[in-house]
């Protein structure tokens, strides 16, 4: 399949509202996911994005042309809604996000009836019936129902619920500082962490999809009133949210903010003190630290190209029960196989009431690197033939192509370099022992992008 004939990224499709996403555009995506699922009853819902409620009712009129019957469950986060399709037992769900992109951005996401991400197999099927434009119109008097659904994220907080020993966490009365950067967990994690007994301190909890107070994508930058506001209050924890809350980041008592990798390997730990022999799924841009905790604890690690949709179709495959990502992304099979910020928040209570440990002290015992990140826009036409020029300039690295380019040093440092699947940009992930190496490996590498990137355009 051509590039010009792609929709799907990494995760899901993204675009501008009304330069690459218009009305007519998911009125017509609707229609093409409503001929692929054949008059089945579909989720529609959104995080708090201002054009969400616009391309809701566009994909809603695409998907009841076809015939499919719209069960529309509101604002919401992402995980909440992805629960929502088993527990009613639908055939899918349309989710209208573009997670951590900036406000200008929206997106699309199609799951199937377990709420994970459709295969990339089925997302080709859903460009075909777009491009080639064979919507399968019900007749005028077929044509699919609209519906209210009420109550999915009490629902999906009650499910969070159960995989944690409630009474355990309740009796720490932890102080947590939440900060959901006003998008849709604000609707869900504040009463999580009141149920479990913890005093809430909300930042940022109100649902604005202008995305006032921070940017939406809870990096170590963007974090910094967060660390702030722990410190400042003597609080046990504080843990912020991308704009539909199925990452999160996680701040310990001291301020410091920590990567994804590590909160991950934390929960990857003590997942595998109750799991010997586990399988644990992530993609090449985690740390090697994942590997060196599965080695340790007896888990054996599956490396797979990065995207959150990757990740849960490889752990449905293998039938794995955990899996995560080095932004913040945690997949606990046992509540659903999809990242789940919320899922992860009580995950990190449950270890530290069970341990009667601070964070710090729980992550100051897992091995330490050093992850440094960065990136360079690229225009979308060029990222192959840029990725397959610098790829042969590292073959004396036995470059590891899993996905984008991947080198493994020595030392244990190495460092990726990977086109974007939903921004025009190409992204750097590097580790280290050391802060120095990990920045020197970016620094060099972004060198060689550069020029390489000149010497195409011209």
């Amino acid at each position: 399949m051509s590039q010009e004939r792609r929709l799907f990224g990494t995760n899901g499709i993204r675009g501008i509202v009304n330069q690459d996403l218009t009305p007519e555009f998911v009125i017509n995506i609707g229609a093409a996911i409503g001929t692929f699922f054949k008059h089945k009853r579909l989720l529609v819902g959104y995080d708090g994005r201002t054009s969400n409620i616009m391309f809701a009712h566009a994909v809603t009129s695409g998907l009841t042309a076809t015939g499919c019957d719209v069960y529309d469950v509101g604002t919401a986060p992402t995980p909440a809604i992805q629960y929502a399709v088993r527990k009613h037992n639908m055939d899918g769900a349309v989710i209208i996000t573009a997670s951590h992109n900036p406000p200008e951005y929206n997106g699309i996401k199609v799951t199937g009836n377990d709420g994970i991400e459709i295969s990339r197999e089925d997302e080709i099927k859903i460009e075909n019936i777009f491009f080639d434009k064979k919507f399968n119109l019900a007749e005028w008097n077929k044509i699919g129902q609209t519906h209210t659904l009420n109550g999915i994220i009490d629902e999906y907080v009650e499910a969070v619920e159960t995989h944690v020993n409630i009474g355990a966490i309740q009796k720490k009365h932890f102080h947590v500082v939440v900060d959901p950067g006003n998008g849709a967990g604000g609707l869900a994690a504040p009463r999580l962490l009141r149920d479990l007994g913890c005093k809430v301190t909300a930042l940022n909890a109100n649902v604005d999809g202008t995305f006032p107070n921070r940017p939406s994508e809870p990096r170590v930058e963007n974090l910094g009133d967060l660390a702030v506001a722990v410190k400042a209050l003597s609080a046990d924890l504080g843990v912020a949210y991308d704009g539909d809350a199925d990452r999160s980041v996680f701040v310990d008592e001291k301020g410091e903010i920590h990567a994804g990798d590590r909160t991950f390997a934390l929960i990857e730990k003590y997942f595998l003190l109750k799991n010997k022999g586990a399988t644990i799924v992530t993609p090449v841009s985690s740390s090697y630290l994942v590997k060196e905790i599965a080695d340790a604890y007896g888990g054996n690690v599956v490396w797979t190209k990065v995207g959150s949709t990757v990740v849960s179709q490889t752990m449905k495959k293998l039938k794995a029960k955990l899996g995560g990502e080095e932004n913040g992304g945690v997949f606990y099979g046992p509540h659903q196989a999809v990242r789940d910020g919320a899922m992860t928040t009580a995950l990190i209570l449950d270890i530290m009431a069970k341990t009667g440990k601070k964070m710090s002290t729980l992550l100051g015992e897992l091995p330490r690197y050093f992850i440094e990140k960065d990136k360079i826009e690229c225009p979308n036409e060029i990222k192959e033939q840029l990725l397959k020029a610098f790829t042969e300039l590292m073959q004396k690295y036995k470059p590891d192509t899993t996905d984008g380019v991947k080198l493994w040093f020595e030392d244990k440092s190495s460092i990726l370099i990977r086109p974007s699947g939903t921004e025009p940009i190409f992204r750097f992930y590097a580790e280290a022992k050391t802060r120095q190496k990990a920045e020197q490996l970016v620094r060099k590498h972004k060198a060689q992008l550069v020029q390489l990137m000149k010497k195409i355009k011209t």
